[in-house]
């Protein structure tokens, strides 16, 4: 079942129902995802170079929203991921924010969602350099998710953590507790408290009936790695896999999901628009980054983090370049070279 069908089939009956609330991001994403490989997104004329065979072949369209595309991103952003693993039990600390602070957040999304970030390392850096805690710098890799797994709205950011710290006045690598990073309702109360003064400092204004307990969770999540892979889903691929839906039929569109709490796979039913309007809420603002580094982690701190693989004793390889996927020869399957590109035209009959 692919997502540009249902778009088109689908299209018309969203600009009807939600056209008038519709952010510019959504209508590009839906127009990106329709031309998805078609010549409406250009084309390449690619040649086999042994048996001479010649075709234009449509190109995808890019969009970070679209389940067919940046597969390779993806691939690449794992990769980079692996070089800065360490020999330390990882952590994955999660950061909501509550219902009642959905709509302020809906209506203004870069300010929250920056803001969100930027709460959410304050508060785990500071609890890292608590000498009661661990007393040094923690590296993070934090990614912000807007869907829980029925794909309704519910902002969250989460962290994926090494358990370790580097001290800087003494030149020391801190090694963290085995199975415990940091008391969950210490860190909800810290990042509450910061997140709405942080608010309310840029002028907007928050609702009565946000609830005094919030929701932080933080567990342990072995070497990383799987976390980071589960993460990386959801960077830029959009947040549904068409392999998730499940059937059309009769103007609804129904798809499945993973419950979290019982593992169970479900499914979830609606109109068509509506299904559409689902997916689109989630479409970031332009040019907002949803994955951000931290501490020894950021590109910048290449070389402390060098020093730390060292103390560590990682044995650092380095992974080659990983190759774009090439064109392969549908006569003799050798990789076709690309010869000439075009954009916007029809193919003559």
């Amino acid at each position: 079942m692919e997502l540009a069908s249902l778009i088109h089939q689908y299209h018309n009956g969203f600009i009807a129902k939600y056209g008038d609330n519709a952010l510019p991001g959504h209508l590009r994403a839906l127009g990106a995802i329709q031309r998805c490989r078609t010549p409406e997104s250009g084309e390449l004329y690619v040649q086999c170079p042994d048996c001479d065979h010649a075709e234009w072949r449509p190109l995808s369209c890019g969009n970070r929203n679209c389940p067919k595309c940046q597969n390779h991103q993806s691939s690449l952003w794992i990769d980079k991921q692996q070089e800065k693993l360490l020999p330390v039990p990882y952590f994955m600390a999660t950061f909501t924010l509550p219902f009642e602070l959905r709509q302020l957040t809906w209506f203004n999304q870069k300010e929250v969602y920056s803001l969100l970030f930027k709460c959410v390392a304050s508060t785990l850096k500071d609890f890292g350099l608590n000498p009661k805690n661990l007393g040094a710098e923690l590296g993070l890799t934090t990614v912000l998710h807007t869907n829980n797994r029925k794909l309704d709205y519910h902002p969250h950011v989460h962290a994926i953590i090494p358990g370790g710290g580097v001290d800087r006045r003494r030149h020391l690598w801190r090694r963290g507790k085995e199975k415990f990073l940091f008391n969950v309702f210490a860190l909800a109360k810290v990042f509450r408290a910061r997140i709405l003064q942080q608010i309310k400092d840029v002028g907007l204004i928050i609702p009565d009936d946000v609830p005094k307990k919030w929701v932080v969770d933080c567990r342990l999540v072995g070497s990383g790695i799987t976390a980071l892979k589960y993460l990386s889903r959801y960077l830029y691929r959009g947040v549904i896999s068409e392999k998730n839906i499940v059937s059309n039929e009769n103007g609804e569109v129904t798809f499945k999901y993973v419950e979290s709490e019982s593992g169970e796979t479900k499914s979830r039913t609606l109109k068509g628009e509506d299904f559409l309007h689902l997916i689109l809420q989630h479409v970031l603002p332009k040019g907002f980054r949803r994955v951000r580094d931290y501490g020894f982690l950021h590109s910048n701190a290449k070389k402390i983090r060098t020093i730390i693989q060292l103390i560590l004793h990682v044995i650092i390889q380095q992974l080659l370049p990983r190759p774009r996927p090439v064109f392969l020869c549908p006569c003799c399957k050798t990789p076709m070279m690309i010869v000439s590109f075009r954009r916007n035209v029809s193919r003559p009959g």
